[in-house]
């Protein structure tokens, strides 16, 4: 076979949180990428309003760097668990992974998902320790930590010979030894690492066009643009191509636009070879996984496959009494094609039909994935309702099967009685235990995935805020049983108005309230969280009642705890089967399923007495 020694293709894949867009912000910088005096803010590649806000990257994006005459693509991954099909479909993209792990924190469960996915893919690893220069950076131990997960993934004697790079991303500096005072004042030796063991593309010379579609993009001149890795031959512009849909149909196409990547930027380019990573247009309703081919001779690629969902969730029209205050997308017509639309470049969702025409389940790898495209339909002006997240089960030999997540804990040992009960309630099985010595221990522990839902604030309200907690999914494992994860209440109100000073303040007593005076409630919209276990309905709207008397007391200042408002990742965590959260592009409230307190105690009654509900 035949190989193109000037051109690489790396991805980058780590846990979230450990450098991996710092690297590449880096390797832009040493490139020659941006003006000595030009203003470029962190995190280059981070360009959605979400991932600054959030500090996390949720889309995979390739850029390009130069290094003497070799063109090196790097694809940037998200380091979440929940974005993992973005990661998986970066992996088909590339020849090779920088696997950066934290000088301190060393593998955490997301590294354990993307080395396993590198590995089964035959991809060579090179292992980057970054954040040497960390107080608490203990490099040997996660070195050795690093060599046990590769024991611990049946990696071969190949791929367990991998190198090592010692690095600091944030002053752009890497060395080969772990001192870091040998630290190089750039990523040279990262650099040599890279051209030396990820093998460069090699392709059949004479063999046909192929080209596998791995992401997709929009330009408002020339419409969908598709992002695939040239395997096979030779695309140039304005070529009639074959054009292998998933369906198994073949359509002629020709290419439009035909573009390569150069730092940050896309470049009009005449033709592309194998081994690039190109972005073409005139397909206009290209997908995913779909593969672009030589006409006299199309040979479809195997479709993509990334691992099925593990949780989901009801996202239908808003049906509250304050529906269309807010929003301008409100019918169920535009919500259905929203969600038909992210299913086109986001291939680990599932859009399912309910039982109702205006609502829809949404199933996908975890809570934030869910919330973060419910934020985003949000802030386009759509008005929601949002159910309870729910786990994904399935049936395993006639027996009912459900996801387990393996969560690792970090947190001082003070707390560890508190999480290990915390873990108990939740049936979760503790695989490993140990303490650094430092003060702080690290839990590895196996749990339902549906007992995660809303652990996060309870798992930091215990730790006082001081606890990391990082989950990935396991494997399926038959049912748990029940369990109840939230010991609270609701305080719902009874009633549509104005909330009042006078109300809340007597409420006040009962529980911790999410809103504040002179906001709008309906009947059964929840205003706070009882102390008891069961819910109370309330008046929130109760005035003061005036007299012509005078009152020893009629000037007295009302002194309210100031309210608890919840974010849509808490409320998505808070609500239980019965409840679900108003989504506007300027509210997130919370509201019972049924809004009646008379029909919701019939049920209850009807429940109690061991009756079928009345639909």
């Amino acid at each position: 076979m035949a190989v193109r020694s000037d051109i690489r293709n790396v991805a980058i894949v780590a846990h979230v949180d450990h450098g991996k867009t710092t690297l590449v912000d880096a390797l832009l910088w040493q490139s020659g990428a941006f003006r000595a005096n030009e203003d470029v803010g962190e995190r280059v590649l981070d360009t959605m309003d979400l991932e600054r806000e959030k500090g996390i990257t949720i889309l995979a994006k390739n850029t390009a760097v130069r290094y003497g005459g070799t063109k090196i693509n790097i694809v940037d991954t998200p380091g979440h668990a929940d974005f993992g099909g973005e990661v998986e479909r970066g992996l088909t993209m590339v020849d090779g992974v920088l696997l950066l792990v934290d000088a301190s924190e060393g593998p955490l469960p997301q590294t354990r998902f993307v080395l396993r996915k590198a590995l089964e893919a035959q991809l060579p690893v090179i292992l980057v320790v970054n954040k040497i220069d960390r107080p608490d950076a203990r490099i040997a131990e996660v070195v050795n930590e690093v060599y046990e997960l590769f024991l611990d993934l049946d990696a071969d004697e190949t791929q367990i010979e991998f190198p090592i790079v010692y690095c600091n991303a944030r002053t752009g500096s890497a060395s080969l030894e772990p001192d870091p005072e040998s630290l190089e004042p750039n990523l040279q030796p990262l650099l040599d690492v890279v051209l030396e063991h990820i093998p460069a593309p090699t392709y059949d010379e004479g063999h046909p066009l192929q080209a596998l579609v791995t992401n997709l993009d929009a330009s408002p001149y020339v419409g969908r643009l598709a992002l695939c890795r040239v395997l096979q031959g030779t695309i140039r512009r304005g070529q009639q191509v074959a054009w292998c849909r998933s369906d198994g149909t073949i359509e002629r196409a020709k290419i439009t636009e035909l573009y390569v990547t150069e730092a940050l930027d896309r470049v009009d380019a005449e033709q592309a070879g194998p081994g690039e990573i190109i972005a073409v247009a005139g397909l206009p309703e290209v997908t995913i996984g779909e593969t672009v081919a030589d006409l006299d001779d199309p040979r479809p690629l195997p479709v993509t496959t990334v691992d099925e969902p593990s949780l989901s969730m009801t996202i239908g029209i808003n049906t509250s009494p304050l529906a269309g205050l807010d929003g301008n997308k409100l019918t169920a017509s535009m919500v259905e094609s929203r969600l038909r639309a992210e299913l086109v470049g986001n291939v680990s969702l599932r859009v399912l039909a309910t039982e109702r025409p205006d609502a829809w389940e949404v199933q996908g790898r975890g809570e934030l994935q869910l919330a973060v495209l419910v934020e985003q339909m949000r802030r386009e002006g759509f008005e929601l309702t949002v159910g309870k997240p729910q786990v994904v089960t399935r049936l395993v030999d006639g027996v009912l099967h459900e996801p387990v997540e393996r969560v690792s804990i970090d947190a001082p040992e003070d707390y560890l009685g508190i999480i290990t009960q915390l873990f108990a309630l939740r049936k979760g099985r503790t695989e490993a235990l140990v303490n650094h010595g430092t003060g702080w221990v690290r839990m590895d522990v196996v749990v339902p995935a549906r007992g995660l839902i809303g652990f996060q604030t309870e798992f930091l309200t215990e730790t006082r805020g001081t606890g990391i907690m990082h989950h990935v999914f396991e494997r399926f494992e038959p049912w748990f049983g029940e369990f109840r994860t939230r010991p609270t209440g609701a305080l719902v109100a009874d009633r549509r108005g104005k909330t009042t000073s006078f109300a809340l303040l007597n409420l006040q007593e009962r529980g911790a309230l999410f809103l504040g005076p002179g906001v709008d409630v309906y009947e059964g919209m929840i205003v706070g969280e009882n102390a008891r276990a069961e819910d109370l309905d309330v008046n929130a709207t109760k005035e003061k009642k005036l007299t012509n008397m005078r009152s020893s007391t009629a000037d007295e200042l009302v002194r309210l705890i100031p309210a608890r408002p919840l974010s849509l990742d808490q409320a998505l965590e808070y609500i239980r089967e019965d409840e679900c959260v108003e989504v506007t592009p300027t509210n997130v409230r919370l509201r019972k399923v049924e809004l009646s307190a008379q029909r919701r105690q019939s049920a209850s009654n009807r429940k109690a007495r061991g009756l079928a509900p009345v639909s």
